[in-house]
């Protein structure tokens, strides 16, 4: 069984995931493109989703084979770093070691992008809108009847296409301020 899903909150995706294991269905696979690929199986397992940056590839070895001593196997991961997935048959031990502090570099991480990505849809938003005087054509409001609904529905997604940057910057704004909710919880415990 394959299932499309696209998650952006690390928590959200493996509750998810552990969610298909209760139902009976193995992840097997997942792509870059969240795709997931699922397997019917009849023994319960659990899902663990743990963050790292890059590891040479002797370190990501050794993280590998330190899991896998104590019975996880690992689904998929990137080697540049990010997410890496992990499974096993439901004991008492279910929790990975590095929980706390990976869930943190996550949303460090993740507020890193967010504030660079939304820092330049800023920029990009500054300098599209600086030398206009409203988004629609100044001639459209002067326009009679069924004319002006012509034009204003003929520019309507050139305006949504120009707003789309500061739409941007208000979504990457909410993802900065969420992750750093979590951060900061995670630091005070």
């Amino acid at each position: 069984m394959k299932k499309f899903n696209m998650y952006f909150n690390m928590e959200k995706e493996e509750q998810w995931l552990n969610e298909q294991l209760q139902k009976g269905y193995r992840c097997t696979n997942i792509s870059g493109l969240g795709i997931y690929t699922f397997k019917k199986t009849d023994k319960r397992h659990v899902m663990r989703l743990d963050y790292q940056d890059y590891l040479p590839k002797k370190k990501f070895e050794e993280y590998k084979g330190i899991y896998e001593d104590f019975g996880w196997i690992y689904i998929k991961g990137y080697w540049l770093g990010g997410i890496r997935y992990w499974q096993k048959e439901d004991d008492d031990q279910n929790e990975i070691f590095s929980d706390r502090q990976s869930k943190g570099n996550y949303y460090k991480r993740l507020m890193g992008y967010s504030f660079g990505l939304g820092m330049l849809c800023l920029f990009f938003s500054y300098m599209l809108y600086k030398n206009h005087s409203g988004l629609y054509f100044e001639g459209l409001w002067s326009m009679k009847g069924a004319l002006f609904w012509k034009a204003f529905l003929f520019e309507t997604p050139f305006v949504l296409l120009k707003l789309f940057p500061a739409l941007l910057v208000i979504v990457l704004g909410n993802s900065f301020y969420k992750a750093y909710r979590k951060y900061s919880m995670l630091k005070e415990k």
